[in-house]
């Protein structure tokens, strides 16, 4: 039985020894808070921390990470530092975020081959994430319109991928997508040049899984984006070309040209996905799905899979475009195209909306107690340097269940 915990003071943690703390875990449902697993804790920030060269910073970085798991409410840096000493932590803090030398790739690394071996991924998830604000000081901030909110706002919006496995899922990698041949005001009374995020979302979620295979030497797992906009056929051939098994969720309208011989009369034609799809009604059948199956409480969708071909695509390379919903009219209500060949697409499509759900389910469970949206300054590096951090602290209430 887990035991409710009073706040404790972060200074006091620092004097406790590693088998005697104790974490609260704030903004879990009938709770205030839990006793936290000291071996979680203490391994995770053993491997974060390795990277930094000085014991100063290797001390800021725990004070932040304390800060991100204990603050209540929003995790600014003015509130966290009231956990320690007040003003002079406060700019300490801020130091470290904004102006202090240390990078952010080999912590986020760090993070990422620990959970690689901890949870043992499924998949990457690939999901954006959309930061309002109030003005469009902060960096990155664009007028964009929400379809959530049915209007034009201000926001960040940054791409996450996540590695999600039966027990848990975790951010480990961002990009925050920046207008176009724009510099960034930078909160530490500098400019910096145009960082390498800006351009479209799938373009930054090819970069970052890129450099997880290639830089960061994780194993290949399934990549699913669920981007909220167009995903090129380049990109997938791009992610397959380094042994990932790329499913994209793609619009309607996207054209692509037909290549199987099973649609009779549209073969070598160039439409737009969801004719294709509509011409493949014969093709459907249900989801499968046993007993324990995640969604078998839910009527089963009907899937059919059709070979295309596209701009971008590898030469002699075919795609497979899934459709999929519930049978009516209105089907498919989603469209979905991969690598994989037919058959196994189809069964991937329902696993990858399950996948997508424990996501979204554990960015607002966990991620948006621990901080992830709360950056507020200027800076372009003490944005990434917040967000590896607030993915840490989510590692951490993850694996503490």
């Amino acid at each position: 039985m887990n035991t409710v915990l009073k706040q404790p003071k972060a200074q006091d943690l620092h004097q406790r020894s590693p088998t005697q703390r104790s974490y609260p875990r704030a903004g879990r449902p009938g709770r205030t808070g839990y006793a936290v697993p000291d071996q979680v804790f203490d391994e995770l920030v053993g491997e974060l921390f390795t990277s930094f060269s000085r014991s100063d910073q290797r001390e800021k970085g725990l004070d932040y990470l304390l800060g991100l798991l204990h603050t209540p409410g929003r995790k600014s840096i003015r509130n966290m530092a009231t956990l320690f000493d007040g003003a002079a932590t406060g700019q300490s803090l801020h130091h470290f975020i904004c102006s202090s030398t240390w990078q952010w790739n080999p912590v986020r690394q760090a993070l990422a081959t620990y959970l690689a071996h901890t949870i043992t991924p499924r998949a990457w998830v690939v999901r954006p994430l959309v930061i309002p604000k109030v003005g469009r000081h902060s960096v990155g901030v664009v007028r964009y319109f929400s379809p959530a909110e049915g209007q034009v706002i201000n926001a960040q919006r940054a791409v996450g991928v996540w590695l999600v496995s039966d027990r848990a899922s975790v951010p480990v990698e961002w990009r925050l997508h920046l207008p176009r041949n724009r510099g960034q005001a930078s909160d530490c009374g500098t400019r910096t040049l145009e960082p390498p995020d800006s351009g479209d979302l799938a373009t930054s979620a090819t970069y970052a899984c890129l450099r997880m295979r290639q830089r960061w030497g994780l194993p290949p797992r399934p990549v699913i984006l669920d981007l909220g906009e167009a995903v090129p056929v380049g990109v997938l051939t791009r992610l397959r070309s380094s042994g990932l098994l790329p499913l994209a969720r793609v619009p309607d309208e996207v054209e692509l040209t037909v290549t199987d011989p099973a649609l009779i009369g549209h073969r070598g034609q160039n439409l737009p996905a969801h004719r294709i799809m509509r011409a493949a009604q014969d093709l459907r059948r249900p989801e499968a799905g046993g007993p324990h199956s995640p969604r078998a409480q839910s009527p089963p969708a009907l899937l059919a899979a059709v070979r295309v071909s596209g701009p971008g695509a590898a030469p002699g390379q075919d795609l497979t475009l899934v459709g999929a919903g519930p049978g009516g009219r209105a089907w498919p209500d989603q469209l979905w195209l991969t690598t994989l060949a037919p058959d196994q697409a189809v069964a991937a499509v329902p696993e990858a909306l399950d996948r997508i759900d424990r996501v979204d389910r554990s960015q607002t469970d966990v991620g948006d107690n621990v901080g992830i949206r709360d950056y507020a300054g200027r800076s372009y590096q003490g944005w990434h340097r917040h967000i590896t951090l607030a993915s840490a602290a989510h590692a951490i209430s993850e694996l503490s269940v």
